[in-house]
């Protein structure tokens, strides 16, 4: 399995799109899509959920990943409350009864998925080559 290209070896234009402005972007569309349909809005959150998982495949480990995951579930909840506030519409999911803290949650959930990606990705990395990778063995003669 060919491994990822680590973020730090990406370009800038690259990281500031996929750790930036990506997270802010989707959190923008749940923040619609949370005043137009609980499903909609919940098939975004775990699309957004995936990618914070898979975003950290493109670090060295799993601390790596918690720390991009930390700012991209930031971005996200705040983005998130942002685009619902200008909608103005009312949310079919519950924000909680003080929904800046929803940032905050959205920050914690992201270091975690983000981090499990990055430790996995670590654990593939380090892993043996398996028997398809070993060199073949001489048989003996008898």
């Amino acid at each position: 399995m060919p491994l990822p290209v680590l973020f730090r070896d990406r370009s800038r234009p690259f990281q500031i799109m996929a750790g930036g402005v990506a997270p802010a972007a989707i959190g923008a569309l749940a923040g619609v899509l949370i005043g137009v349909s609980t499903g909609a809005y919940w098939a975004v959150a775990v699309l957004a959920g995936v990618g914070g998982f898979l975003s950290g495949f493109e670090h060295q480990d799993g601390w790596g990943g918690a720390d991009r995951g930390l700012v991209g579930g930031a971005l996200y909840g705040t983005s998130l409350l942002i685009a619902h506030a200008i909608a103005g519409t009312t949310a079919k999911v519950s924000l909680g009864s003080f929904p800046p803290l929803l940032a905050v949650v959205t920050a914690i959930f992201g270091m975690f998925f983000a981090a499990a990606g990055g430790r996995l990705a670590r654990s593939q990395r380090e892993k043996p080559a398996g028997p398809a990778d070993a060199e073949p063995e001489l048989e003996e003669a008898v």
